[in-house]
């Protein structure tokens, strides 16, 4: 409960004495809601059963790099055995900072309730300071059970943090800049990482065959990512469990051709675990083979910034039991394998993995200690075909899936990054499958998954090889990791209050590595380093204009609603006549009356007996429980019959395509008007508390203190159907409830409900939801403001084309309001206006 000053406290009266009372022990049913969103804790079973489902959807990217990483990093073939050495040196600790060191034990913990990605970062900074570029947030929001934040001194690094980035608003966009960067990268990521996984594993086709075509590489992988997209429909859920053993195999393989390959070609490779061979390597090379070298080992940790976005499905835990145990200790004996055999066999760099898996002779070398040289001899003649076809076509298989698995992994980040940003404003309204029942992180995007295939398909047959694409992948990947360290400095400071040295020394270590891994993607631009940069723009394009005419949307709504006085000044009847039925007025606004509203009631002679104004708003939280889902308020005397009602979802929640959300409004607004009755024997005071109520056996939700002045009762409970709570209020109300009877109803036989004004007897509750009873019977109808963008006439060339045809090019094709609140056609009235901006 909010607290209040002793001065408030002694005017309160008779009755605060008794509300508070009554409110005592709600808080501690108030803390029971809280802790079932806490994390959950998970018993060892079953964090290990977790830790090996992890393996099919988070570390699917990570696992598959050794296909190409050493091919990339000598593209032009190897020289000398110290740069295999040190090449090695380089991704044994660049595999040790940041997915290890930076990742799985620093950054997964600024998970937002499980939620991970850089919007899942920035919904975190959103409700630890006031930096969401649309000002739709009420304080009651705060009071969500998963809307958490932190309070600090006032001289403290964290406040003076807070201040700075709220003080001015190109702080605010700078930041929003920052995080689209990083989205859109991530969703280049998303196209480059099936075409270059495809693409590398089909490439294992020509080791039998060196005389195929290239061209005959690139239609297999074409086939295969056709095949793949086209299975998006079916969600991750299906096939989750035939995952984790596919990746877990493969993990198994490339662990085992790597052990086998050291004892084959000796452990002298083992140096690369000396840190000396990387200043040795890095010495010995020219300044160009560095850059090309740094940008081939960057490749050994893309992935990275998928485990983190696909953190939805999985504890941290358990992910970091996957990594710690099975991950990286099979990924260091890869690439040493790899190392090893490349030593040995430097013309075999470009497709290093496949040569590496052991045929008949290194079989048969094992055992040599206890073989006779004829009986090896014998052997090798005898079983050299079918036996390098028994290890080679399954190691084939098994590479082409899990290539497809890591694909799966990072196509599916992109479709929760994309469904967070719808939610906060930042992309277009596109239309969102949920494909399963038990996770709700388990999402299919219909047009975003043709757009991701298209794309692909051209950058693979485009390039047609690994190097190219590698180039581009690897500027993905690097730039999305700098976005997530320069987010976690204010994410450190001002959500986990950590001491700036602390800070400081996370940043400077994540940037020792990750800056030169920069400059050396940068400096292939002209090697396809390019793609994603290209990618990148014309998202960030999309993104930027969506979000910023989105803005000036609400702005407008803001500065144009109508006023309180004027709606008083029309009566009752709002100057026009009341038919029955109920209107519900959809609208961004969450207080004041829009002016869509006056647009209507002036163009229109009539309206519904009962308007309810409906606003549906995004709150920077991954989701809002059902049960504190409606907030209701009531706008006016009771005789207006004008309502409001603000309905909040999280990021990761999602509008359900029945009739349940007209039936929720009509309910919360029966619960409300309930409620208000019980609440007026009570009020003896301009603000006070109200009791939490039990219904249907149930007790959930609330309390919350109101301004001087504003009669309003907030409240939280089940309402009649049992299902969820409507956090009620009156904040809108102009005078004492009390003194605002209900009207008297009778009809005119013509179907028109006429108003007695001068009836002066109160008129109990039942009378109340009889008439709104009697209105829904009448009918509903939906009423959607069409607020049309248009730039000026004064505008720049740029600013008309981003508003005039890229934005209004994407309201065309977006989905319509309508469809998404699942609005019947012959229900739908849509009002236009055209707001100059």
């Amino acid at each position: 409960m909010a607290s209040v000053s002793e001065s408030e406290a002694t005017n309160r009266g008779s009755m605060w004495e008794l509300d508070q009372n009554i409110d005592q022990p709600m808080d501690e049913e108030a803390g029971r809601l809280r802790n079932m969103y806490r994390e959950k804790k998970f018993s060892s079973v079953l964090l290990l059963r977790l830790a090996f489902q992890s393996l099919g959807v988070v570390f699917g990217d990570l696992g598959t790099s050794p296909l190409y990483v050493f091919y990339n990093i000598f593209p032009r073939g190897v020289d000398h055995d110290e740069d295999v050495i040190g090449a090695l040196s380089l991704i044994i600790y660049t595999l040790t900072l940041i997915p290890l060191l930076k990742y799985v034990f620093v950054v997964l913990r600024a998970n937002d309730n499980g939620q991970g990605g850089t919007f899942a970062l920035y919904s975190l900074l959103c409700r630890h300071a006031k930096i969401n570029t649309i000002p739709n947030q009420h304080r009651t929001d705060e009071d969500l059970t998963t809307y958490s934040r932190q309070t600090y001194e006032e001289n403290s690094v964290a406040a003076k943090i807070k201040r700075w980035l709220e003080a001015h608003a190109y702080k605010r966009n700078s930041l929003l800049i920052l995080v689209l960067i990083g989205t859109c990268m991530a969703i280049g990521d998303g196209i480059l990482t099936p075409a270059i996984s495809v693409l590398s594993a089909s490439g294992g086709i020509k080791v039998q065959n060196q005389n195929m075509s290239t061209d005959v590489v690139v239609l297999v992988a074409v086939v295969i990512l056709v095949g793949l997209f086209s299975m998006q429909h079916y969600g991750t859920d299906k096939v989750g469990w035939l995952f984790a053993p596919i990746v877990l195999l493969w993990f198994v393989l490339i662990g085992g051709v790597g052990a086998v390959n050291i004892h084959k070609y000796g452990n002298s490779v083992l140096r690369a675990y000396n840190p000396v061979y990387i200043y040795l390597f890095l010495r010995r090379q020219g300044s160009s083979d560095v850059w090309t070298s740094l940008g081939g080992v960057m490749l050994s940790i893309t992935g990275t910034e998928a485990l983190f976005a696909d953190l939805c499905h999985f504890p941290v835990m358990a992910i970091q039991i996957a990594f710690a145990l099975i991950v990286f200790p099979c990924l260091l004996l890869a690439y040493t394998g790899q190392a090893a055999y490349i030593i040995s066999n430097k013309n075999h760099v470009a497709d290093a993995f496949y040569h590496s898996i052991p045929g008949p002779s290194q079989l048969l070398d094992l055992t040599a200690p206890y073989n006779s040289l004829a009986f090896r001899q014998r052997c090798q003649f005898a079983t050299k075909s079918c036996l390098l076809d028994a290890i080679y076509w399954p190691a084939f298989v098994i590479a082409t899936a899990a290539a497809t698995v890591a694909s799966q992994a990072t196509i599916s980040a992109t479709y929760s990054i994309i469904k967070q940003a719808l939610a906060l404003g930042c992309f277009p309204r596109v239309k969102i499958v949920h494909t399963s029942k038990k996770f709700l992180g388990q999402i299919y995007i219909p047009d975003i998954n043709w757009v991701l295939l298209v794309l692909c398909i051209a950058v693979t047959a485009g390039f047609k090889n690994q190097s190219q694409i590698g180039n581009a992948y690897g500027t993905a990947v690097v730039i999305v990791m700098l976005v997530t360290t320069f987010l976690m400095a204010p994410i450190m400071l001002l959500v986990w209050k950590s001491h700036w040295v602390l800070v400081s020394t996370f940043i400077v270590l994540s940037l020792m590595v990750e800056v030169p891994y920069f400059v050396a993607c940068i400096l292939k631009i002209d090697q396809g380093g390019w793609v994603p940069l290209v990618i990148a723009a014309a998202f960030f394009g999309i993104m930027y204009v969506w979000h910023y005419c989105t803005v000036k949307r609400y702005e407008f709504e803001m500065h144009s609603k109508v006023s309180m006085a004027w709606i008083l000044g029309l009566g009752p009847s709002l100057g026009l006549v009341r038919v029955p039925g109920i209107g519900f007025v959809y609208t961004e606004l969450a207080s004041g009356v829009p002016h869509i509203f006056s647009h209507f009631i002036t163009n229109l002679p009539a309206i519904h007996s009962v308007v309810v104004f409906v606003c549906v708003k995004y709150l920077p939280v991954y989701t809002v429980p059902t049960e504190e889902r409606f907030l209701v308020r009531r706008i006016g005397p009771k005789n207006f019959h004008m309502f409001r009602c603000v309905a909040r979802y999280g990021y990761k929640d999602l509008h359900k395509r029945d009739e349940d959300f007209e039936r929720m409004l009509f309910d919360c607004v029966q619960f409300f008007v309930r409620l208000e009755s019980m609440m007026d024997g009570y009020s003896d005071s301009d603000d006070f508390s109200v009791p939490e109520q039990r219904t249907g056996g149930s007790l959930t939700s609330r309390n919350a203190f109101l301004q001087p002045g504003e009669e309003k009762t907030t409240c939280g409970t089940m309402c009649s159907n049992g299902e969820l709570s409507c956090y009620s209020s009156s904040q809108d109300s102009i005078g004492p409830a009390a003194q605002s009877p209900a009207p008297g109803l009778r009809g005119n036989g013509g179907g028109m409900l006429q108003y007695s004004l001068g009836q002066a007897s109160s008129c109990t509750v039942g009378d109340e939801l009889e008439f709104l009873n009697r209105c829904k019977d009448a009918g509903v109808v939906h009423i959607l403001g069409n607020t049309i963008v248009r730039a000026r006439r004064d505008s720049g060339v740029v600013k008309k084309i981003a508003v005039d045809y890229m934005y209004a090019f994407m309201r065309r094709m977006c989905r319509e309001n309508s469809v998404i609140f699942n609005v019947p056609h012959e229900s739908l009235l849509n009002v236009g206006q055209i707001y100059y901006i």
